[in-house]
């Protein structure tokens, strides 16, 4: 009995280390995966395409089993962009709010599909949801996060004039990511849209302030503006290439980064 006792010791040490040094070799820890809704349409152009769900929820769930805390934020075009032409001549802050209940709609999906690959979520919302959500949190989410579960946030900020970029930054800021990661279908920040221009230049490393003068679309001004005052990098990579999120996450050299100028 003892003999047994000590052998389960012995494993859930060894196990641990095994899990030690994996987290020893991220070069980001705790992170903020930022999607934009459009992504999980894949080429149907809107609505939510099941194989791009699974594919995501793949790659978030090996880089979990890397020791990475992972959180989400997922936009809503796939779905409100359906309602964008009655939405145009709606009162902006009523058209807001439907476009984080799309935002909503695509963080179940998401949490539907992580958790049939056996991974522990919790998904919170800005606006109060009991009855499928808990409500947004700071403390509760971070104890989430290092309980290993995938935290996903929905319903941006919670006010309108506010765009998914921004509830991003703020939710990294607020839960102390290492990092946003900004998954695409591009290769990472470019002069202009490289799948209209061939030539179009690609930066692996360009400053906050220069993707404002550049008037380059990263995430929203007011989204860059808060991770250039809270020193908080970010990554655009092509979230569509298997492997990408990963390699990221082991120091490899994926994507563009976006810091502080002289970094």
């Amino acid at each position: 009995m003892f003999e047994a006792f000590f052998l389960t010791i012995f494993i859930q040490d060894r196990f641990n280390n095994i899990i030690a040094m994996e987290d020893g070799m991220l070069k980001y820890r705790r992170i903020l995966l930022k999607l934009s809704g459009e992504s999980l349409a894949g080429d149907d152009g809107y609505g939510i395409n099941a194989a791009m769900l699974d594919r995501y929820a793949e790659e978030i769930r090996e880089a979990r089993d890397m020791g990475a805390e992972i959180a989400l934020v997922i936009g809503g075009g796939n779905i409100f962009r359906g309602v964008s032409e009655a939405a145009a001549n709606m009162d902006r802050v009523q058209a807001d709010y439907m476009g984080m209940l799309a935002t909503v709609i695509n963080a179940l999906a998401f949490q539907d599909a992580l958790e049939r690959k056996g991974i522990y979520t919790r998904l919170q919302t800005a606006i109060k949801m009991e009855q499928m959500a808990e409500p947004f949190i700071r403390r509760r989410a971070i104890r989430h996060l290092e309980k290993g579960r995938v935290v996903i946030f929905g319903a941006g900020t919670g006010n309108p004039y506010f765009t998914t970029d921004t509830a991003a930054s703020l939710r990294a800021i607020e839960i102390e990511a290492d990092v946003i990661i900004k998954g695409t279908r591009v290769d990472g920040v470019y002069d202009s849209d490289p799948e209209k221009n061939p030539h179009a230049e690609f930066f692996p490393k360009i400053s906050y302030l220069d993707v404002i003068r550049k008037n380059l679309r990263v995430m929203d001004m007011t989204a860059i503006t808060l991770c250039q005052e809270n020193v908080l990098p970010i990554v655009v990579m092509n979230m569509n290439e298997k492997g990408n999120f990963t390699r990221l996450l082991r120091g490899e050299k994926v994507g563009s980064l976006v810091q502080t100028e002289g970094a």
